[in-house]
């Protein structure tokens, strides 16, 4: 993924205002972030625990969707991100929801996926980071990254994106 400014994160969001976008928490460490390293742009709000933002680069440009994470717990048992098939321990994996866009949306109507919660999926998949046991795959990083990337495609396209 190519670096990205705050402007441009701001600009993209489907599933929010204009004046939402512009309050919302931006990470603050954007110029040390590994960028070759990832696939999209994923963080938590830290000033708000139920929120979450994610940005992916899409074939028509940037997607911004804005979610909230489930207060539900793993309870303790393991749990299987749906973008990248990482598997957690406990609360590595939230449901998150995003409101849809357009009327659907202004209806109340949301879309919902489990992800890592911590939405570092692109570096469970490249090994850069750790979630515990891994299931053994024989497809090559490429393909695993495809899958991923295809597997959030699909869900932003639910969302509007």
């Amino acid at each position: 993924m190519e670096p990205i400014t705050v402007p441009a994160i701001r600009a993209c969001f489907v599933n929010c205002t204009k004046g939402e976008a512009q309050r919302m928490a931006v990470p603050k460490d954007l110029a040390t972030r590994p960028w070759d390293d990832l696939d999209f742009l994923g963080w938590r709000d830290p000033a708000a625990e139920d929120r979450a933002y994610l940005v992916f680069p899409g074939a028509t440009g940037l997607i911004g969707v804005a979610l909230r994470v489930s207060q539900q717990t793993g309870l303790g048992r393991r749990s299987v991100c749906s973008v990248c098939l990482t598997s957690h321990d406990r609360d590595g994996v939230s449901l998150m929801t995003a409101r849809l866009a357009g009327p659907a949306g202004r209806q109340g109507n949301s879309a919902g996926l489990y992800l890592c919660a911590d939405l570092a999926c692109s570096l469970y998949l490249r090994g850069k980071k750790d979630a515990g046991r891994r299931i053994e795959e024989t497809l090559t990083l490429t393909e695993k990254i495809d899958r991923a990337t295809t597997n959030l495609a699909a869900f932003l396209a639910k969302v509007g994106g």
